[in-house]
């Protein structure tokens, strides 16, 4: 009897909770996030030399179907590449007003000319740089690199 009185609270709490925004589905949001850290975050590489880019780019699935042309690996802690979500929003390239710029330790990975799927080949570029990040959510994540 108390169970059958139960649910409709519950449902309305969360009902409510959801019209005031303070729990938001994330489903896409986090898998926005997960591909993020995915394509662009390797706290523990130093990077810097063509065969980094070549078995990364591999391992993280970014020549299964074709060449990416060009990536970028950020080599800083999750929590310091989050941080640059609370910088002041700038425009990204295409219009929207959720990126935000950062300073951090990247390695580019461009593909070279001759490369054929595949058999991707890249050649590494090491350096410390601006960078421009999409972020989305509460908190708000990473979820794109602009460039």
């Amino acid at each position: 009897m108390a169970l059958q009185r139960t649910w409709p609270l519950l449902l309305l709490l969360v009902l409510t909770l959801l019209g005031l925004g303070l729990v938001r589905p994330s489903y896409g949001q986090n898998q926005m996030y997960q591909r993020f850290l995915r394509q662009h975050v390797d706290p523990q590489g130093t990077g810097g030399n063509d065969n980094y880019c070549n078995l990364m780019m591999q391992r993280r699935k970014m020549t299964s179907r074709q060449c990416k042309h060009f990536n970028t690996f950020i080599h800083e802690d999750i929590w310091n590449i989050r941080s640059i979500c609370s910088t002041t929003s700038i425009p990204c390239k295409n219009g929207r007003m959720n990126c935000h710029e950062g300073v951090v330790k990247v390695t580019d990975c461009r593909e070279t000319g001759g490369s054929r799927f595949p058999n991707c080949r890249y050649r590494a570029g090491a350096s410390t740089r601006r960078v421009v990040i999409a972020c989305e959510g509460s908190p708000e994540v990473p979820v794109h690199f602009d460039r």
